[in-house]
């Protein structure tokens, strides 16, 4: 990192998505400002993509479908009016880039994700079994 980014990240403060995935579903409240209000606005999906790492310049695309449409919002890593982060849930993608879901529908994305825990329940009940059998 040169010593530009470095201020620049002191300046706009910490990155609230540092250790945000891709595949990883996430609600991000962000502060919203109707008139002389502010408001905290929620906003869940699941992140497709990451761009630029954990410079001044990154982004996190974040997908969900709400009334049978897709929707999705671009969030810059240190934007100032995101207060918080929440991991949902987590699974576990190949590529780094999953823009291959805009063309999927929700139920087969849901089954996707159903099939690859009910795999990683598979293996560790198998190796509970083989240590089962050497005592």
């Amino acid at each position: 990192m040169n010593k530009t980014h470095d201020s620049i990240k002191n300046l706009l403060g910490a990155n609230k998505f540092k250790d945000v995935k891709t595949g990883w579903t996430v609600k991000i409240f962000q502060k919203i400002k109707d008139g002389e209000k502010t408001r905290v606005q929620a906003f869940e999906g699941m992140v497709i993509s990451r761009k630029h790492g954990d410079t001044p310049s990154g982004t996190i695309t974040v997908r969900r479908i709400h009334g049978g449409f897709g929707m999705e919002k671009i969030f810059p890593i240190f934007l100032p009016t995101i207060e918080k982060v929440e991991v949902v849930k987590k699974a576990k993608v190949r590529s780094s880039k999953i823009y291959y879901l805009r063309d999927k529908t929700a139920k087969e994305i849901r089954k996707k994700v159903r099939l690859e825990q009910t795999k990683t329940t598979v293996e560790t009940s198998e190796a509970e079994v083989a240590e089962t059998k050497e005592e």
